[in-house]
């Protein structure tokens, strides 16, 4: 028998119940309601009836009825005579009609009056007392009703009261008992036990369910174990691959697990193997701090000392994710030692060159002042002109060195601040009148809010106005003729001051802002007078950064650049915080 039949048998049998409870308190009811009716309709009447036929009697005093008395007395007959209802009461009522009918003569004298009364009484006494006796067994028989039917009710409740717990307490379990023992199974073979089987031993949907899921398990045993083999020989093809790399690779699951890590790792961290995999990694972190550092240290670059030597490697993290979920992550360190040393060598050499072109740049600027001087010698106009372009292109050398040389200095570490406090107004003067004339040339007003009230900054005063020059420079070269350049100085969020330069002319295109402030980076399109070596606002961030300090660009095509970076005010707990 399936479920579903099952169900409806059950549900059914405790409705049939339920229709025979209430069958049988029907029936008693409608038996008591009877017996009820039976006392009130045929015997108590007729008591009715006698009573007033009495009161007739007992106003007349052993005298003839009047008309009125007559009327009431025959009245009250009649209805007797129409409601006989026990043995012996019809010769009774008969015996009382001929009374009656004698009492009514008119020849009748005083003591058969009197007679006649006393008969008709005792006919009326023995009428009350015949029902009177019948409603004292009629009640009996009420009675013996109700305590039957309350016995047969109760014993019926008690039944029915008896299935229903024993369905209640009985038949969830019989529905719940197999499915929680099927979720256990399930969860077993999430966690790869194949082992597992359902022993239901009925001829439901819960045996052809527990055949169902034993085949399937059995098939996944099977499936499981033709594939182990071949999942062994990829794992350990795998592991033989990582293990040749040159690279450091740890692999961590989701909790943080090491799963392997190859001989390089082992080696950088200096544990073997065995002690690594299987292990929480934050655990073993604790004691090593190559692995701590790997960890939470989100350094690109990382300088590790191994094999007795200094070298150089990036860290980058890969997330494994399996259904848009992540389960782990790889660590790779890739070794760039050569390249470090590559880079380092480049530094030096343009460190070195840089500083040997200074002297000979500065001699030329000095020989060219010389020439300048009157007390020299005159020099015509075409000579002035090759002076003059002499000039321009030694002071582009030297501000090309000089960016190299500040360049050198943040790559190799050696860049020098000389951190003090000072006021943004000092910063905005140095600034505007290194520019000044390169402004009125190219007919540029300089727009400078600067409020005197503005807290003092603590910061390097070279390299910041260095920075303020170089966007200012800037601003100027691509504005239009006759154009405004807004300098701005204000206060910012998080205790900084805020210094921001604004010019209207063509914008940079969206798609080269994120490059901006990249080495040798420069925008495309721009004409030759423009463009620069690409180191300058490369240079700019560094010194900014260097200071606790951000720089940024806000720019549209059309509407022109805002270029602006914050430096950390003095007052209220900044500087305390800058430190």
């Amino acid at each position: 028998m399936t479920i579903k039949n099952k169900l409806r048998a059950g549900i059914s049998f405790l409705f049939l119940l339920a229709l025979i409870s209430c069958g049988l308190s029907i029936y008693f009811l409608n038996r008591l309601s009877a017996d009820a009716r039976a006392i009130l309709k045929d015997n108590y009447k007729t008591v009715q009836f006698t009573k007033n036929m009495g009161s007739v009697l007992e106003l007349a005093q052993s005298a003839p009825l009047s008309q009125q008395q007559a009327a009431i007395f025959n009245d009250n007959l009649v209805k007797q005579e129409h409601n006989i209802t026990e043995h012996g009461e019809r010769q009774l009522t008969d015996s009382l009609r001929s009374k009656y009918e004698q009492l009514t003569l008119k020849r009748n004298s005083p003591a058969n009056i009197m007679e006649l009364h006393s008969d008709i009484k005792k006919l009326l006494y023995d009428i009350m007392q015949l029902n009177m006796n019948a409603i004292e067994s009629k009640y009996a028989t009420a009675n013996a009703t109700a305590d039957h039917a309350t016995m047969l009710v109760a014993f019926t409740g008690s039944i029915l009261f008896l299935v229903a717990f024993s369905f209640v307490v009985n038949f969830p379990g019989y529905i719940a008992n197999p499915i929680k023992e099927l979720t256990e199974r399930i969860k077993a073979v999430s966690n790869r036990d194949y082992h597992q089987e359902l022993n239901f031993e009925s001829n439901d949907e819960f045996g052809e369910l527990a055949t169902a899921f034993n085949n399937m398990t059995a098939k996944l045993n099977e499936y499981e174990s033709s594939n182990l083999a071949s999942i062994l020989f990829e794992k350990k093809r795998i592991e033989t691959i990582i293990n040749s790399m040159h690279d450091a690779i740890i692999g961590l699951d989701e909790k943080s697990f090491i799963i392997f890590a190859n001989e390089v790792a082992c080696t950088l961290i200096g544990l073997p193997e065995q002690q690594l995999t299987g292990r929480y990694a934050p655990d073993i972190a604790m004691e090593n701090d190559l692995l701590r550092n790997l960890l939470v240290n989100n350094q690109p670059k990382m300088k590790i000392y191994a094999d007795n030597r200094e070298s150089f490697y990036t860290k980058e993290v890969l997330a494994v994710t399996s259904k848009d979920k992540v389960v782990g992550s790889v660590i790779i360190l890739k070794n760039i030692t050569e390249y470090q040393q590559l880079d380092e060598a480049k530094t030096n050499f343009i460190a070195t060159i840089s500083h040997e072109l200074k002297t000979p740049i500065s001699s030329i600027k000095m020989s060219l002042k010389l020439l300048e001087d009157d007390r020299i010698g005159e020099v015509n106009s075409e000579q002035r002109q090759l002076l003059e372009n002499i000039e321009e292109d030694a002071r582009r050398l030297l501000q090309i060195t000089g960016e190299l040389l500040d360049m050198a200095q943040v790559e190799t570490g050696k860049l020098q601040l000389n951190f003090g406090s000072t006021h943004p107004h000092n910063i905005v003067d140095y600034a505007v009148k290194a520019l000044k004339t390169t402004a009125e040339q190219k007919q540029v007003t300089l727009n400078v809010e600067c409020d005197e009230t503005l807290p003092d900054v603590h910061a390097d005063l070279d390299k910041t106005t260095w920075v303020l020059i170089n966007l200012l420079s800037n601003a100027i070269k691509y504005s239009h003729e006759k154009s405004v350049v807004d300098l701005v100085v204000k206060k910012s969020k998080n205790n900084e001051i805020e210094f921001s330069v604004r010019d209207h002319g063509r914008g940079i295109d969206q798609r080269y802002l994120s490059r901006i402030f990249e080495r040798y980076f420069k925008v495309p399109g721009a004409t030759t007078e423009q463009t620069g070596t690409g180191l300058g606002l490369a240079i700019a961030k560094d010194f900014i950064e260097a200071q606790a300090g951000k720089i940024g660009v806000e720019s549209e095509i059309g509407d022109g650049s805002r270029f602006y970076f914050t430096l950390k005010r003095i007052g209220n707990g900044a500087l305390a915080n800058a430190s």
